[in-house]
């Protein structure tokens, strides 16, 4: 439909409004309800013997319709003449006590505090858009005027973000109560009806001014009021309301496969983010049982960030397993309690069949999904705030795969999990312990987090495991290369992960890590087994200023490694930060490297324009380029050399690369300390899938 916005924001933009009351045709009144829709809230906050003024009432049915059921003391007027002459003659021998009168709203005859009520539908719509809202206020004016202390001034209105701005901030500086009730349609006349919700606004007049603002937003005719402390929360949560409503009118009329909505419910009581449900829709031509028409998935706790659930080709691949013609696919949020399966059903039940597909019976029992039958378990362990970063948690939570983990996510970007560890009990050796893909039996959850430790040979990032690979270029663990030092410069901390497992089990290793977060490096020491000695040293400061510093030195390293991610989310890069992959800084890194020496690089780049920039820049300053995809993610990692362009021979690198991961995947493995930690990579496996750029 023309008339729909493609975002709550544009229920803000006044070229919309412009265009739907262009389009909005003969029959605006229809949308703004009829009795039987408004009944409620009108006997609510009207009462039978009250003295009403009804301005702008039209040729509107609605005030015949209250004088039938007992409103007697209806005062309609509208400027029209034409209008109240029609009215009048209508109404003249059914309902001779109504009279319709040609009154002007913004100067009306009566006497102050002459009316217990005022009701208004679309009167305010119409006028605010003459005159920038001159006539809107001249009339709120009058409402004031002649209203009496408690009497009520109801109006029924789309809430074009202008217009419900200029009513409310006109009543809270007259003290005024303001309470906004969002009316919901009828389930099942989706398909005939106008997409944007109808909202009744309710000011109540007070002998005395309210010292502060009292604002109140309402779900329906008797949904429990939410206060509100600014008139911008009250315009917020009506975008919100208005956006779901055409969400609601999308879903229950028309399927896309293509299209990714989502919407996130809150908590009614704190606000707080409890769920986001993404819906996926199969496409036409998929075959599937006529019965399978709708279904909800669960995505157990901790696992919101896979692939599978996170990614538009992910959530693909889940509906069409999943086989339904359309599936929802529901995350739960932190900070949230969470019972069990059949209390989030409970709780989801009410409301999922506002989001089912057309021409699905309403009576239609909709089954909800889930891996394992479970919720998922997750463990909030520590919470804090980065200067740099913003605010951050850490958190256990038990895999797909039956395994524990421990998390760092930042809140900023609660989607991303920027680091992660494998958990093992403290009375369990790493040695024990395989790495396994394969679905287990889910265990229930230990019942103490510190009866657990980190296991650092086992690397959770596929990209951290690819860049271990690269130091097979490095010939680490060949007869002319056994027990040599290796010297490795890593920017980008993160959970350190990644610099531990070299410091484990990489021979004869010294590691200095580049960290720009104190923060970041204190949780990676208290909660992810980061453990600094004598071969594994953080530099705290910014990664660019290290390496400047470094080149006026005399230091090289053997291997220097980008692993940190850009905080700028508007650049189709995040990671590394542009300027780490500027033509100066690369050659300041080439210059930085031995002779054997490798740049491993994780980018991560979904803009191919400037993925192809990165590249070129990158082959200018080392001529040879290993790469890696890393499966169902946007990461790859770049293993780059200085060598001459003529080795870049793709017969003679990757076959010797081959072997060389061999003798590297036995150096990892080699026992020089009694240690019972094992790593668990396979060196051999992870080159199968390396390319020359």
């Amino acid at each position: 439909m023309s008339l729909l916005p493609r975002s709550a924001e544009e229920f803000s933009s006044a070229e919309f409004w412009e265009k739907f009351f262009k389009k909005r045709g003969e029959k605006a009144f229809e949308w703004y309800g009829d009795y039987n829709s408004l009944c409620g809230l009108l006997h609510r906050y009207i009462k039978v013997p009250d003295q009403v003024l009804v301005v702008g009432c039209g040729n509107s049915e609605l005030s015949e319709q209250l004088y039938d059921v007992g409103y007697k003391h209806l005062t309609n007027i509208d400027i029209s003449e034409t209008v109240v002459t029609h009215m009048n003659q209508r109404n003249v021998e059914r309902r001779p006590g109504l009279t319709f009168q040609q009154v002007d709203a913004t100067k009306t005859p009566y006497e102050d505090g002459s009316f217990q009520a005022v009701l208004d539908k679309g009167t305010l719509d119409a006028m605010a858009s003459e005159e920038e809202g001159l006539l809107a206020r001249n009339m709120l004016t009058e409402v004031c005027r002649v209203l009496c202390v408690g009497g009520r001034y109801v109006c029924v209105t789309l809430a074009q973000e202008s217009v419900i701005r200029l009513a409310v901030e006109h009543f809270v500086q007259q003290g005024w109560a303001v309470r906004l009730h969002c009316l919901q349609e009828e389930r099942g006349k989706e398909e005939d009806s106008f997409a944007l919700p109808v909202f009744v606004l309710v000011c109540t007049k007070f002998r005395q001014p309210m010292p502060s603002p009292l604002l109140e937003m309402c779900v329906g005719e008797d949904g429990a009021p939410a206060r509100l402390s600014q008139v911008a929360e009250l315009l917020s949560a009506v975008r919100e309301h208005q956006a779901y409503a055409v969400l609601r009118k999308r879903l229950r009329t028309g399927t896309d496969a293509c299209s990714n909505l989502s919407l996130t419910l809150c908590h009614i009581t704190t606000g707080l983010p409890r769920y986001t449900l993404t819906v996926q829709d199969c496409p036409p031509a998929a075959k599937m049982p006529r019965s399978n028409q709708f279904a909800i998935f669960i995505v157990p706790q901790g696992s919101e960030t896979a692939w599978l659930y996170s990614s538009t080709e992910g959530r693909r691949q889940l509906a069409a397993s999943a086989n339904f013609r359309r599936l929802v696919i529901v995350a739960m949020h932190r900070n949230q309690e969470y019972t069990d399966m059949q209390a989030v059903q409970s709780e989801l039940s009410p409301m999922v069949m506002d989001l089912a597909p057309p021409g699905m019976p309403a009576n239609q029992q909709v089954p909800f999904l889930s891996v394992g039958g479970d919720l998922g378990w997750r463990e909030e362990v520590s919470r804090g705030v980065s200067e740099l970063s913003g605010e951050y948690c850490v958190e256990n939570v038990r895999g797909e795969d039956g395994e524990l983990y421990r998390r760092l996510v930042f809140l900023s970007n609660a989607a991303l999990v920027q680091s992660e560890s494998r958990l093992v009990p403290s009375n369990t050796a790493s040695g024990n312990k395989k790495k396994n893909k394969k679905k287990l039996k889910q265990t229930a959850a230990p019942s103490c987090s510190s009866s657990l430790l980190v296991d650092s040979g086992f690397l959770c990032c596929a990209h951290h495991e690819v860049m271990v690979c690269g130091l097979a270029m490095l010939g680490l663990g060949t007869p002319q290369n056994k027990d040599g030092p290796v010297s490795v410069l890593l920017v980008g901390l993160g959970g350190g992960g990644l610099p531990q497992f070299l410091r484990d089990f990489v021979p004869n290793v010294c590691v200095e890590v580049v960290e720009l977060d104190p923060v970041v490096l204190e949780v990676a020491k208290e909660w992810f087994g980061f453990r600094p000695d004598d071969r594994l040293t953080v530099t705290l400061g910014d990664g660019l200023e290290r390496i400047t510093a470094l080149q006026e030195g005399a230091r090289l390293f053997d291997v220097i490694m980008f692993d940190v991610d850009n905080k700028d989310s508007s650049v189709g890069m995040s990671c590394p930060p542009a300027a780490f992959v500027e033509t100066s800084i690369l050659q300041k890194v080439r210059s930085l490297l031995t002779p054997r020496g490798v740049f491993t690089l994780n980018l991560v780049c979904r803009d191919s324009v400037l993925r192809k920039t990165v590249l070129e820049r990158v082959s200018a300053v080392f001529p040879t380029i290993l790469s890696r995809n890393i499966e169902g993610e946007v990461n790859e990692v770049l293993l780059c050399s200085p060598g001459e362009k003529e080795m870049s021979d793709a017969a003679r690198i990757l076959p010797s690369l081959k072997q060389a991961g061999q003798s590297l995947q036995a150096a990892l493995s080699s026992d020089r300390s009694g240690s019972s930690r094992r790593p668990h990579i396979n060196i051999s496996e992870l080159l199968k899938d390396m390319k020359i750029e």
